[in-house]
């Protein structure tokens, strides 16, 4: 039998997620604070929560796919919040991209009143999360995991479980590192290649199919040639990953150096006018540089 779901944000990413969940036959009971989001949500078949408690009393596992850390907090132990509506035993997934630090205080919060936690952020952006190709990253109990994997196979190409609560949103926030160090490393490629008189174009199609292919570069360098900036995954909502990632690695005694670079970049854009574009965009900061536009040949 499909478990009842409250599925709580409806951003870029939490409105076709939630959409996925009722297309599977889940029943969703949806809260956002955009009434426009809610109402599509409803009209692909799922109701409105009157309030955070109201969605948390309504269903067995609750979802939030929430901006960061803060937002979390305040939607789990805030004053009519999760908390106050979950029964013991009611699952909560957290699919948010949030410093793991947090995952693991409000777990130990909503675990006194034996909720059990998961967190499962996710991978892939907007494409992947409309068409339930997610890769989602997961950590918690092992137990709490095998009763929702169905619920997250329905978002998502690859659920996989890599260890405790907060260990989600540590491999999440290494994934963000990686994507982030490919866009610049192709961003200074493209420009290289465009201000030394070679198509930007030719050289993505002669290089896709060797070592520096990559599904960054696949995702990534057609938008660029097309100038097209539309967020699958905004510089804003980067800027915070690579912040949670530098404040992770100092907890731990990590170096990473090169994310540091690329956050100094990507806030150069924010301040700028450009948080709003897809992360794509970092390569307009080296276009300035370089005093070039890396696109198709007219």
């Amino acid at each position: 039998m499909n478990k009842s779901i409250g599925f709580i944000g409806l951003g870029i990413m939490g409105k076709p997620m939630a959409k996925n969940l009722l297309k599977a036959g889940h029943t969703v009971v949806c809260y956002d604070l955009n009434e426009n989001a809610v109402k599509e949500v409803m009209e692909a078949g799922a109701s409105a929560g009157k309030s955070l408690r109201d969605v948390a009393e309504r269903t067995d596992v609750i979802i939030t796919m929430l901006p960061n850390s803060p937002h979390v907090r305040e939607v789990v132990l805030g004053e009519n919040g999760v908390l106050e509506g979950a029964k013991a035993g009611k699952i909560l997934v957290d699919m948010s991209s949030i410093d793991p630090i947090v995952s693991r205080e409000i777990s130990a919060a909503v675990s006194k009143k034996g909720i059990i936690m998961l967190d499962a952020p996710v991978s892939g952006g907007e494409p992947k999360a409309i068409d339930g190709t997610l890769s989602i990253m997961v950590g918690g109990p092992g137990e709490a995991f095998e009763k929702v994997k169905k619920i997250l196979e329905k978002m998502g190409a690859s659920v996989v479980m890599v260890g405790d609560i907060g260990s989600g949103n540590v491999t999440k926030l290494a994934n963000q590192i990686i994507v982030a160090l490919n866009i610049a490393g192709m961003s200074e490629a493209m420009v290289l290649a465009a201000k030394a008189g070679v198509e930007p174009e030719k050289v993505y199609q002669a290089i896709r199919g060797g070592l520096a292919g990559s599904t960054v570069l696949d995702a990534k360098v057609p938008m660029i040639l097309n100038r097209n900036f539309k967020p699958g995954f905004r510089i804003e909502l980067h800027i915070k990953d690579l912040l949670n990632a530098i404040n992770a690695a100092e907890g731990v005694g990590a170096q990473i150096p090169l994310t540091s670079q690329v956050l100094e970049i990507m806030q150069n854009l924010k301040t700028n006018g450009k948080a709003q574009n897809d992360h794509g965009g970092i390569i307009q900061y080296y276009e300035q540089l370089a005093n070039i536009e890396v696109k198709k040949n007219q």
